[in-house]
């Protein structure tokens, strides 16, 4: 009886001639755009240069912030006031001031003072752009202490060098962030929201009532529409595999089969969930609705953009119930450390749990009339 079940859901997929050609196209499509657009990495921050000073430190300083690819001079204004009009108006978002006198202040008294101004109305922006341009004065004050000789003079006091290695992502490449966790929003919109639409839609057509007067169990009904949506996830991930190495040049630090086994378990609890929101639901409409507002919920609350840990308490307390922040931490860990089974049990357990829990309430929820 089963077999002959699922044969029916997948002659209802198939006689629809879009939704294979969604289930390809929606991974590859989300993988090729979103990485690029959905990145916090700062680049052509707009700079307005004072240079009071005009002298070759001046211009050597202003050569080195252009040249390292974060920064654009789009304005160089005679006074601080007139760089602040530039602010004001959108087309500078950081302000270098350098002061008169600053060439002969650093060759006399090894000191200067320069004036960094950042327009904060994006407090991230902002923050990073005086960091980044800090950076680079450090490195132009650097070079200049070595022309002058007084590294060689310095190394006879003991001094500490910090030397940052950063792990598991040693370029700081925000894209190699964002893509396993992108791969489980893919599988949450394509194995949540066509569960959700699938009942319903037998409610509209009709053929829903054919199923009710038939001798089929409702665990046997509900095993069914969940077998195939499990293999369709397991083609979307593969797919979402092939596209983040080809584009990417991304592949798991640890084992291709620890993401299958946690994907195969997470597809069954979230396509769980798309079926108890179908069971409760009359219409398509309502379905759609009622599972774009859970959805948007738990992504905004998954730590794909923030982390859950930067979460105001009661945030962090909701998403213990949200099953995406536990897949998206496991895809982070295998891609990009290497994590085992052994170091993801507390994620295994959540997301068994949230698969027993959302199939048994839709079996439950289930109204057969026999």
């Amino acid at each position: 009886m089963l077999r002959f079940l699922i044969e029916k859901e997948f002659k209802q997929l198939l006689r629809n001639p879009f939704l294979p050609r969604m289930i390809v196209m929606f991974p590859v499509m989300v993988l090729l755009v979103f990485p690029w657009a959905a990145n916090f990495e700062i680049s052509n921050i707009n700079l307005s240069i004072v240079d009071h000073d005009h002298s070759s430190f001046s211009q050597r300083l202003t050569q080195k912030i252009v040249s390292s690819g974060y920064f654009r001079l789009t304005d160089v204004s005679p006074g601080y006031d007139q760089a602040l009009k530039s602010v004001e108006k959108n087309n500078a978002d950081v302000v270098l001031e350098i002061p008169p006198r600053f060439e002969k202040e650093l060759e006399r008294d090894q000191h200067a003072k320069l004036l960094v101004a950042a327009n904060t109305v994006n407090g991230t922006k902002g923050g990073l752009s005086t960091g980044y341009l800090a950076n680079i004065i450090n490195g132009f004050a650097s070079d200049l202490r070595k022309e002058s000789g007084q590294i060689s003079r310095a190394s006879i006091t003991p001094t500490i060098d910090i030397v940052p290695y950063y792990r598991f992502n040693p370029n700081l490449n925000y894209k190699v962030f964002m893509v396993p966790a992108l791969m489980v929003m893919v599988l949450t919109m394509l194995c949540g929201f066509m569960p959700a639409l699938n009942i319903v839609n037998e409610k509209e057509a009709g053929t829903m009532e054919q199923i009710n007067v038939t001798p089929v169990p409702k665990f046997t009904f509900i095993v069914a529409k969940l077998l195939p949506f499990w293999i369709i996830g397991s083609l979307v991930i593969t797919v979402s595999f092939g596209v983040a190495w080809l584009v990417y040049g991304l592949v798991p630090a640890g084992h291709f089969s620890t993401i299958y086994l946690f994907a195969a378990i997470y597809v069954l609890g979230i396509s769980g969930f798309g079926l108890v929101i179908s069971n409760y639901s009359d219409t398509i409409q309502q379905a759609m609705f009622v599972m774009y507002f859970f959805i948007m919920v738990l992504i905004m609350l998954s730590g794909l953009f923030t982390p859950v840990s930067s979460m105001p308490q009661w945030a962090q307390t909701i998403t213990v119930f949200n099953s995406l922040k536990y897949f998206m931490q496991v895809m982070r860990l295998v891609y990009l450390k290497g994590s085992g089974i052994a170091d993801m049990l507390p994620q295994l357990g959540a997301l068994v749990g949230f698969a027993l829990a959302f199939n048994t309430w839709a079996v439950l929820s289930y109204k057969k009339k026999n």
